[in-house]
């Protein structure tokens, strides 16, 4: 009863509107229908697949109706303006045919380049270039420096030799180094570890365990080091410290007089 209702006031309404000998709404009338019947499309066939004519079209109808009309399009307004956006994508991207640019690197350049920087590990890119224009060769330092570094050659004045790594690995044996670590027992009460511990070798020696440690007690902690090192015959350049309060002249004195040299460390560093 609802539905037939609804029929017979919108067939009125379209009755009216039809008898009327204005052609103007007779034209809305058709579009209304045109737009319904767009709707029932849409629920039926799912999101459409255009073409590219089909997007040039809705593009240029676009600018001709004012943005309320724009509901009668199947793509939105986002759509449209995407659209735009990859062909200006598409024009800086597209490969013209004899574009310019700068030429290829010739292959024996190339080669002579590499050479040169196997051959002398202390030129750099402006030293190699200026050699090159010596012999007539223009090649800028950006294209030698990009070069060098797809080959895997760093810059100058050192391309051979140990990496950092192997540096700290070499050096790591002669550093030994110490620090406090707290524990807390069964009864809440903090216990301070006094360690060394030799980078080389990550051997750790466990210098003492007290709750109040205070400069007398590192000290001599570095005494029974220093006398245990002597026995083992073993050797430590430097000694790496932080700036502790505890860390005293006499505690630097006991190293000092066995030829380590102390390095604190850097200030509020960790």
């Amino acid at each position: 009863m609802l539905f037939a209702l609804l029929y017979l006031v919108v067939r009125r309404l379209f009755g009216l509107a039809g008898g009327s000998r204005s052609e103007d709404q007779s034209k809305d009338v058709e579009i209304l229908v045109l737009r319904h019947q767009l709707k029932v499309l849409r629920r039926q066939a799912g999101r459409p697949r255009l073409r590219r004519i089909d997007q040039a079209f809705l593009a240029a109808a676009s600018r001709a109706l004012q943005r309320p009309a724009w509901a009668s399009f199947v793509v939105s307004p986002q759509t449209l303006l995407r659209w735009h956006r990859e062909l200006v994508r598409r024009k800086w991207t597209y490969r013209r045919k004899g574009a310019g640019g700068r030429p290829p690197l010739d292959p024996d350049t190339r080669d002579l380049i590499l050479q040169l920087a196997r051959e002398n590990t202390r030129w750099g890119c402006v030293r190699i270039r200026g050699e090159l224009a010596k012999l007539g060769i223009r090649v800028s330092a950006t294209t030698i420096r990009m070069l060098l570094r797809r080959h895997g050659l760093g810059p100058a004045p050192r391309r051979s030799g140990p990496t950092w790594s192997q540096f700290l690995r070499a050096q790591a044996h002669g550093i030994l180094a110490c620090d406090f670590f707290t524990v807390e027992t069964v009864f809440l009460k903090t216990l301070y570890v006094f360690f060394f511990i030799e980078l080389g070798t990550r051997r750790v020696h466990l210098a003492g365990v007290t709750a109040h440690p205070d400069s007398a007690w590192v000290t001599q902690q570095a005494r029974n080091l220093s006398w245990d090192v002597v026995d083992n015959k073993a050797f430590f350049r430097f000694l790496i410290r932080d700036r502790d309060c505890k860390y005293t002249a006499s505690f630097d004195e006991v190293f000092r007089s066995d030829g380590t040299q102390v390095i604190p460390t850097p200030i509020r560093a960790p």
